[in-house]
């Protein structure tokens, strides 16, 4: 009996971490270039039922298998493209297709879809709050004023068209899938080497969060319901032990 403590806890666990990720994905519904985090989890220990007798143990007879706990398996986060807003800002930019903004962070070199840009104190192109925003070269764009326009392959001019100042660097990977998630919302390039491509840019449009609301919700309320039976069913175990222990302390 003493079984059903470790499943059902595990899974009261595992339940708690899928609701921790659906809040954060809900959270980030509104933040530009957020890809959705789908979670996961395992059987764990998977072991071989069997059938004997009470006296006589020989001749068992196999009848299924069973786990003793639900472990965590994995992140998953979903790349998929998120549907392009346009914002009428100089320095809202979206990538259509594969590829990433390359930003220099304190951490190195980061990447990210979210293409929400501002300029900071000495006029680099930077993601507020992480860095500045890398070129094809890997050097950082220093515009001096966002009075500006763009072409479709990121290529940055000033207002009137008679300055080049730069272009904004796009940068793929050959498995995304490898890409590790930082403390930052940005993403590691987890040892790939990161290549220039040719992008396709559109200025003044930023790529949305490929967050799907209603998902997230049916995900959210079926964790919830899960998490409560576990919880409900818990609850009669530890009644029916403390009366078995009862029980036994009178005779």
């Amino acid at each position: 009996m003493t079984k059903g403590f470790y499943n059902l806890t595990s899974g009261m666990l595992s339940q708690s971490r899928r609701l921790d990720v659906v809040s954060n994905n809900m959270t980030n519904l509104t933040t530009p270039g957020y890809k959705v985090e789908q979670y996961t989890d395992s059987t764990f220990q998977e072991v071989l039922i069997s059938r004997i007798g009470n006296k006589n143990k020989s001749g068992a007879q196999e009848i299924g298998e069973e786990s003793y706990i639900l472990a965590p398996s994995q992140l998953y986060i979903n790349f998929a493209q998120g549907t392009p807003e346009e914002t009428g800002l100089n320095l809202d930019f979206a990538i259509q297709g594969e590829g990433f903004f390359a930003i220099q962070t304190e951490n190195g070199t980061e990447y990210t879809r979210g293409g929400s840009f501002a300029l900071d104190q000495e006029g680099y192109l930077s993601l507020p709050a992480h860095g500045r925003v890398l070129g094809p070269d890997g050097q950082p764009l220093q515009l001096t004023t966002d009075d500006i326009r763009a072409d479709e392959f990121g290529r940055i001019y000033t207002e009137d068209g008679d300055a080049y100042l730069g272009q904004i660097g796009v940068f793929a990977f050959a498995d995304n899938g490898q890409l590790t998630k930082n403390e930052s919302g940005l993403f590691g390039a987890g040892g790939q080497a990161a290549e220039p491509v040719q992008p396709s840019i559109q200025w003044r449009w930023v790529e949305s969060s490929n967050v799907d609301m209603i998902r997230e919700m049916s995900t959210m309320m079926t964790a919830e319901r899960a998490l409560q039976s576990a919880a409900q069913v818990l609850k009669l175990y530890d009644g029916l032990l403390t009366k078995a222990a009862n029980e036994l302390a009178r005779m």
